[in-house]
């Protein structure tokens, strides 16, 4: 558990979690916990049991905004794509009046993010500190939906060019985890527009006219995913189209390939029935003969298939 006194975007470290019990001459504290410190942190900030719940329970939480007497509870998620799987992390903040608590089981790249930015912009008070930090996490949706974009323009040409059975999986798996993750958007997208509208008395009304700009760029994020949902079934009938039109190509061999053969069936056919009055039968030149034009007509169905662009 980490405790800073953020004055002005400066950050000060604190060793006494006592101190931070009464709000300080200037600034607010940010205490960065993990799950294991709500033990700690519940009775000192009084904070509600089914909130502290909620952060411990091993199930996905929908993003949400609780309201309880002392401190607001707000969870969002945070998104991050490995090119394989999307995933989603909560981020658990306790919003008091001095003070902000966020609570994480993994690490969160946008707190990292967010330091620089508390410094530029000289924060010093904790809804401030929460608006930026929502900011940061509906961004970092752009930046997974251009990579998600990127892959899906990547597949679709790989599809067109060299079609494989592995492609299908792709696709399934990919829109999979796009529709899954449209689920997750309505909740936040919900959220932010709470930020935005309601009558929060810990989050100042200047302040609070700001979530519409992050309330507008949730809505493009749904949008965009809704897109990527349409795209994704395109590609699945591409996929289907590309296999048919392989399968066609390959009969379309076959059939050509059968087509030359038949003729030099016939004639072998008639050449290996047992009779002893055959045209041409001891005729020193008749094997050189019947091979040579053979080869001819085959040679000859050949060019004309490929003129007709048949083969």
């Amino acid at each position: 558990m980490k405790i800073r006194l953020v004055s002005d975007g400066v950050f000060n470290p604190i060793d006494d979690i006592q101190t931070t019990l009464t709000a300080p001459p200037a600034g607010f504290y940010w205490i960065d916990a993990d799950v294991d410190d709500l033990a700690l942190l519940q009775p000192l900030f009084s904070l509600h049991d089914l909130a502290v719940e909620d952060c411990l329970s091993e199930e996905e939480q929908r993003p949400k905004i609780e309201i309880y007497e002392s401190h607001y509870f707000i969870v969002v998620n945070s998104i991050r794509f490995d090119d394989e799987e999307i995933f989603l992390r909560s981020l658990n903040v306790f919003l008091g009046r001095h003070y902000i608590i966020t609570v994480t089981k993994q690490k969160i790249h946008e707190l990292r993010s967010l330091k620089p930015i508390l410094w530029e912009q000289e924060v010093n008070t904790p809804d401030r500190f929460l608006y930026l930090l929502i900011d940061l996490v509906v961004d970092n949706y752009f930046t997974v939906s251009d990579r998600i974009e990127a892959k899906i323009e990547k597949l679709e040409e790989d599809i067109l060019m060299h079609t494989k059975k592995s492609h299908l999986n792709e696709i399934i798996g990919l829109r999979s985890e796009i529709l899954w993750l449209k689920k997750v958007l309505g909740p936040q997208k919900e959220l932010i527009n709470t930020l935005n509208k309601r009558d929060l008395r810990l989050i100042d009304d200047q302040l609070q006219k700001y979530f519409s700009d992050i309330y507008e760029n949730a809505v493009k994020i749904s949008e965009t995913f809704d897109t990527f949902r349409d795209l994704m079934g395109n590609l699945r009938e591409a996929y289907q189209s590309s296999i048919a039109n392989r399968a066609n190509e390959i009969m379309r061999v076959f059939t050509a390939i059968t087509t030359i053969f038949m003729p030099l069936t016939v004639i072998t056919g008639i050449y290996g029935m047992n009779f002893d009055n055959i045209p041409e039968l001891h005729w020193k030149y008749s094997y050189f003969t019947v091979i040579g034009v053979m080869v001819v007509l085959a040679i000859s169905m050949v060019l004309i298939f490929r003129k007709k662009d048949w083969i």
